[in-house]
């Protein structure tokens, strides 16, 4: 559910449209327009105010600008921004799926789980941690765990077990 349009949103989608035009590669726009120190933040940096702008065509444009420039492939990405690694446990039932589809989309794992760490979810979908409060976003989020598997369209096909594994936000491109 999409909603209202604000001025403010529009101005957010004015910049990361100029710099899109730009041509950068994806990792730079991410940074600039939706990381931490970016137009986004800056314009929403509350919890309530970033969510519900993630509920705006605005956002939704912004993230089809992402796809779009991650769809190039381009040397320059790995040079933009170092890259970090991290592990996720999951269960072998999951790595199972995460593998099928991402052979069914003819991409990598690693080009998966970033498209999926790239889509916003809903805080009730996050499970809270033991003792069952939920702490709320703040301007500096950590990372959240990857959401279950949601299909959008087949990236550019890659090949899984092609030596081309990365990370949305945040590693290996």
């Amino acid at each position: 559910m999409l909603t209202q349009t604000t001025e403010k949103g529009q101005e957010v989608l004015r910049i990361a449209e100029h710099l899109f035009e730009k041509d950068p590669d994806w990792v730079t726009f991410f940074r600039e327009v939706l990381g931490i120190d970016g137009v986004v933040r800056k314009a929403y940096p509350s919890f309530e105010e970033l969510t519900a702008f993630e509920k705006t065509e605005e956002f939704d444009r912004i993230q089809k600008m992402v796809v779009r420039l991650r769809e190039k492939k381009s040397a320059t990405d790995t040079e933009s921004e170092p890259t970090r690694v991290i592990t996720v446990r999951l269960p072998s039932s999951m790595h199972e799926y995460l593998k099928s589809e991402a052979h069914d989309l003819h991409t990598s794992m690693n080009k998966l789980c970033i498209s999926k760490l790239l889509q916003v979810i809903e805080q009730d979908l996050i499970p809270a941690e033991g003792n069952g409060s939920r702490p709320k976003r703040t301007s500096s989020p950590p990372p959240t765990p990857a959401p279950m598997p949601i299909r959008t369209h087949a990236p550019e096909p890659v090949g899984v077990g092609a030596g081309n594994h990365h990370s949305p936000m945040r590693n290996g491109f």
